[in-house]
């Protein structure tokens, strides 16, 4: 692959010549995702802890802007070390961490509501009860559905959704695009070529079939590597998007976890002070022993252990570069880190003493009854079933936004449905969700 195409400043859908601005397309492409509606919901879509009564602890929203703030610190590093490797002499490294901070903070905005089981929410809905709407659909297109990803939802937000009067979406650039585009895959094919590989997250993909013609734009756009039809290599700058939210979920979610309790200070401690201070605890150790409060203790060694793994990813993708760039790496940069005992504990933890906390665990199952019953109301309203439409599925019809109602066949119509209802927030999805029930009216 090539930088000369990888950084290409076009624009999905717009063919006009470039509009001058002191900013740099990447810049405005920042500027399009912070001002976005689905961005702006992000406030409001939980992160890990729902609901909860700390304002410390961080939603989608300030999840998505730390990522993006770590994002520019790995693409300004490795554009630096890409620009002396490449002799790129018309391209400056801040270009390539506007670049990856951009694609960062769009990384969640295809999630749906109510954790991280939203997806496995719709996925369960459209196996069981919702399994009949599938019928005359192809095998692949049924897998959109069965195997609901976030990340694909996210490129139609991006390229469809968002400003959906304009082609193209928000009209961001293949370069962001790209970036942002971690499993650059049909939904029917496995994540890796390699057999040996097969079982690996297979169920990631990064597009629709509705999205194919988009998606093959932007791969030949950029000069991706082909892997098989459907299929191309990543973006060199997605690693460093995934690498970005890696670090973030692994640290910060566990500072969270000690911060409403859920994980002792001993315990936080003794997870990060290897990734904080290594090697140079001793060093390091005097300025952290005349910190007094435990909370500011903890916020120092979550500060370090980032500063810390920034560098030891960008160590990863300067040792891997040859094969990145030959689409030939199929790793993440931080399952490569000497620090990944540290990290595997960490994640160990979480998912035993946070992600599996009963707040969470309850929020997480009602999300399969909301969503599932928002499904339930809504794909009936929407897919054509001409004059055997009951009345109440033509009031439910009235109640959804125009721009998912314009399906021209029976799968446009599901994926009409999946987009208005993983676009909602937590609180809209509940409340729509008790009044299509009738255990709440509306007042006023």
């Amino acid at each position: 692959m090539e930088w000369s195409k990888l950084l290409s400043t076009s624009r999905l859908g717009r063919t006009d010549a470039k509009q001058k601005d002191v900013r740099s397309e990447y810049q405005r492409d920042y500027d399009r995702i912070v001002y976005s509606s689905a961005f702006r919901r992000l406030q409001d879509k939980t992160q890990v802890f729902p609901l909860a009564e700390s304002d410390y602890v961080r939603t989608r929203l300030t999840h998505s802007i730390e990522v993006s703030s770590v994002g520019r610190s790995l693409g300004t590093l490795i554009g630096g070390f890409v620009i002396n490797h490449e002799n790129l002499n018309d391209v400056h490294p801040q270009e390539f961490g506007n670049i990856v901070a951009a694609a960062c903070l769009a990384h969640d905005i295809g999630n749906p509501p109510l954790g991280h089981s939203g997806e496995e929410a719709i996925s369960s809905w459209f196996a069981g009860d919702g399994n009949k709407y599938l019928s005359g659909l192809s095998q692949e297109q049924s897998k959109d559905f069965l195997k609901f990803e976030g990340n694909a939802q996210g490129f139609r937000v991006l390229s469809r959704l968002q400003n959906a009067i304009d082609r193209g979406g928000l009209q961001l650039t293949y370069a962001v695009l790209g970036a942002y585009s971690k499993y650059p895959r049909r939904s029917h094919l496995p994540v890796f070529d390699d057999p040996k590989n097969k079982n690996v997250s297979e169920k990631k993909f990064g597009y629709v079939e509705a999205d194919s013609a988009w998606f093959e734009m932007v791969a030949n756009e950029l000069g991706l590597t082909k892997k098989m039809e459907g299929a191309w290599a990543r973006h060199p700058l997605a690693f460093l998007m995934e690498a970005a939210d890696d670090i973030c979920y692994r640290i910060i979610d566990l500072e969270d976890g000690h911060r409403i309790g859920r994980i002792s200070f001993e315990e936080t401690e003794a997870l990060l002070k290897p990734v904080a201070l290594g090697s140079e605890q001793e060093n390091s150790g005097k300025s952290y022993s005349q910190i007094d409060e435990e909370k500011n203790k903890v916020e120092y060694l979550r500060a370090k252990a980032i500063s810390n793994l920034i560098f030891e990813a960008v160590s990863t993708f300067k040792a891997s570069y040859e094969n990145i760039m030959e689409g030939k790496f199929e790793n993440d940069l931080m399952s490569q880190s000497k620090y990944i005992t540290q990290l595997d504990a960490i994640k160990a933890l979480s998912k035993k003493r946070i992600y599996a906390s009963p707040n969470v665990l309850h929020i997480e199952a009602a999300g399969f009854e909301v969503l599932g019953g928002l499904l339930e109301k809504i794909v009936p309203a929407l897919v054509d079933v001409g004059e055997n439409k009951k009345a109440v599925e033509k009031k439910v019809l009235e109640l959804i936004p125009l721009q998912f109602t314009k399906g021209k066949n029976k799968y446009e119509q599901l994926l009409g449905a999946t987009d208005f209802v993983s676009g909602m927030t937590d609180s809209y999805a509940v409340t729509l969700y008790r009044r299509l029930r009738g255990i709440e009216l509306p007042r006023g």
